[in-house]
């Protein structure tokens, strides 16, 4: 068996979580950008009536 010392260890472990947090940064990313894309139209239709009403 090939012995890991106790840094690459450590330093596997934290690239590990640094990944997973970049993937889920990336979903939530992709996410909004969706959501944006289905709502964005009815969201903009909403704000230019607030608008109207306000000014």
């Amino acid at each position: 068996m090939k012995k890991t010392s106790k840094f690459k260890k450590i330093y596997l472990t934290k690239a590990q979580g640094m990944t997973e947090y970049i993937l889920i940064v990336a979903l939530i990313a992709l996410v909004a950008v969706g959501a944006i894309q289905i709502f964005g139209e009815k969201i903009k239709s909403k704000v230019e009536a607030v608008t109207e009403a306000l000014g």
